[in-house]
């Protein structure tokens, strides 16, 4: 019989279980919400707490980490419904082999970016036998030591970069405009990309399934630059791995002994894709703010999943009314949120937000999904 986790670790009850039963397309009182990056910058207390640690060390403290994901349950008590694990996607390259470092006002950067399959580093990665249970061991501290600090009040999320976007940053060696060095791999090395892809899925559903053994409750595995590909390279280049994820996490979590949990996908930009994404097995979609509302819980519902999004953060820089006809637009679209709609925004909070307007989004979710 699957463990229960809520035994293994003597982890609390679970309270609010609003998101969970979404996820398993219950019909629901309302839709529960939460957002991306939502722990963060934008909060005031996220800098007092991150001090001076830089972004890796606050990842690798499980302290820290449990602390900043807890404070926007804290600060949004009772608005909203699932805490994500302050953590990055990647970590996943780090433990692969790949040095990794936060560059202030400039981002993730890789000194050393994979050159061609001829680089000796490609060879080393493809060698390495990746212990995910001793390089991440943080995160699964994080999250265990977070789920207790949660007490149930609500669910808690585990990630993972899905192997596009992994290999995307492994390659360019940061974030990218043109993607040149990606585009360069895949269309004169399809075959060592390919290899490189299945290599880093397989490394994904380990991680993945040793967060849920430490106490993650859902997962999602974020595609964050799938839009920079064509509909044909997403088929060959990102499909294929993120169906393996949704197909290998299942049987990896019953050879552990665990019970399986709502799995989540968000390819950001392939809005061509979502009647592909709803035949895999993933539970729940993630939605930018290129789709219709009504047009893709149409093509969810005729699956049976459950979409998850997928508001413009950019209306958070605008004035109440244009959030409300925002949300207005989600909750007519999505079925009024009685079943197969987790409310969030299209992708992450951005910079420069106002807590207070992302407050007023909440609480107008509520107000317009309220029976």
């Amino acid at each position: 019989m699957a463990k229960n986790d809520t035994t293994s670790h003597n982890f609390p009850p679970i309270k609010n279980d609003l998101l969970l039963r979404t996820a398993r397309n219950e019909k629901v009182e309302r839709p529960p919400i939460w957002v991306m990056r939502q722990a963060g910058r934008y909060l005031p207390q996220y800098h007092e707490r991150k001090g001076t640690k830089d972004f890796f060390e606050c990842c690798r403290d499980e302290e820290t980490s449990s602390d900043l994901t807890v404070q926007p349950i804290d600060e949004y008590a009772g608005l909203i419904d699932a805490a994500i694990i302050f953590s990055d996607i990647l970590v996943v390259p780090q433990a692969m082999g790949m040095e990794v470092v936060m560059l202030d006002k400039v981002g993730p950067h890789f000194p050393h970016p994979l050159k061609s399959p001829e680089d000796k580093q490609y060879s080393e990665i493809m060698e390495r036998k990746v212990d995910c249970a001793k390089e991440l061991d943080y995160v699964y501290k994080a999250l265990t030591m977070t789920r207790k600090k949660l007490d149930g009040r609500v669910p808690l999320f585990g990630f993972c970069g899905a192997p596009w976007t992994l290999l995307c940053y492994m390659v360019e060696g940061g974030g990218s405009k043109l993607f040149k060095e990606i585009k360069r791999w895949i269309y004169q090395y399809p075959q060592a990309s390919a290899a490189l892809l299945q290599r880093i899925a397989e490394v994904c559903v380990d991680y993945l399934a040793l967060q849920v053994a430490a106490g993650a409750q859902i997962i999602q595995v974020f595609d964050s630059w799938a839009g920079e590909m064509s509909p044909q390279a997403f088929k060959d280049f990102s499909f294929p791995y993120l169906d393996y994820i949704a197909r290998h996490l299942p049987w990896k979590l019953a050879e552990m002994g665990l019970e399986k949990v709502p799995m989540v996908v968000f390819a950001k930009g392939a809005w061509y894709a979502l009647e592909d994404l709803c035949k895999t097995d993933y539970n729940i979609i993630g939605l930018d703010w290129l789709h219709d509302p009504a047009q893709a819980y149409a093509i969810a519902q005729k699956y049976g999943k459950v979409l998850q999004g997928n508001m413009d953060p950019g209306v958070l820089y605008g004035d109440r009314s244009s959030i409300t006809a925002a949300v207005q637009n989600m909750v007519d679209g999505f079925g009024k949120g009685k079943q197969g709609w987790i409310c969030n925004l299209g992708h992450g909070v951005t910079p420069f937000i106002d807590k207070e307007k992302l407050r007023f989004f909440f609480q107008e979710v509520r107000r317009l999904t309220s029976s």
